[in-house]
């Protein structure tokens, strides 16, 4: 994506946040080329603050690349800013609801038109102590089986001292983030497969391995070899992305 294609309401977004990011952080982004240049993909990034969504959209633009993150449908009611959040083509994902379903649709539909969609597989910030990722839900693995797209792990580390989810607590102060993604997520087992509670979750655990080993690297530490997990709820698509 060339920026010069940006167009206004984008371009307009990406001088908002990224000068407050040179100042506020200092970046290390590595391996950038396991982002594809162009198509359909899913980043799956880890969740260690509620500020690393504008952390992980900077590493993608820097790869040249527009980030597409899934939002509370509720935010596109809010005057001004549900109209902002269209222009610049982010994707609103009704929860708990039957018209979760029609989300699905629309994520599809992103990925068709060669967009990438940023799925967190946690739905929520780690809740393990020590900030390692936890098991996922479904909902990226659920898209990658019904669009093929590949699944890019992300791992980011940083911005948990920039607001640190266990405390609330926000610093102003320059500090470290790092960045870094891997290969697609080996999905070819279930290339193919009915979308079964066992197959989605078996996919799942194999994006969350991939992460993890990310995550691990960044902090030069080696992960759980058992994710915390949360009390399973049977799976439906309303639930799938958070």
């Amino acid at each position: 994506m060339a920026h010069r294609r940006l167009g206004f309401w984008r371009r307009f977004a990406a001088l908002l946040v990224i000068p407050t990011l040179k100042v506020w952080t200092k970046r290390t982004w590595l391996n950038l080329e396991n982002v594809p240049p162009s198509g359909g993909v899913i980043v799956a990034p880890n969740h260690v603050s509620h500020f690393d969504p504008v952390v992980v959209g900077y590493y993608i633009f820097s790869a040249g690349r527009w980030p597409r993150f899934l939002g509370k449908a509720s935010l596109w009611k809010v005057p001004l800013l549900g109209g902002f959040l269209r222009k610049v083509q982010q994707i609103p994902v009704e929860r708990g609801s039957v018209e979760a379903v029609k989300s699905l649709d629309v994520l599809v539909d992103a990925l068709q038109q060669g967009g990438v969609v940023v799925i967190y597989p946690e739905g929520t910030t780690t809740r393990d102590p020590d900030l390692w990722p936890m098991r996922g839900k479904t909902g990226a693995a659920r898209l990658a089986l019904v669009t093929g797209a590949p699944v890019i792990p992300m791992a980011n580390w940083g911005a948990e001292k920039i607001f640190d989810p266990r405390t609330s607590k926000l610093r102003f102060r320059r500090t470290a983030v790092s960045v870094t993604t891997g290969r697609p997520v080996d999905l070819s087992p279930w290339a193919g497969a009915t979308p079964t509670r066992a197959v989605l979750e078996q996919m799942t655990d194999a994006i969350m391995r991939d992460v993890s080993v990310l995550v691990g690297e960044l902090r030069g530490q080696t992960p759980p070899a058992v994710l915390h997990d949360r009390p399973r709820r049977p799976i439906a698509r309303t639930e799938d992305f958070g």
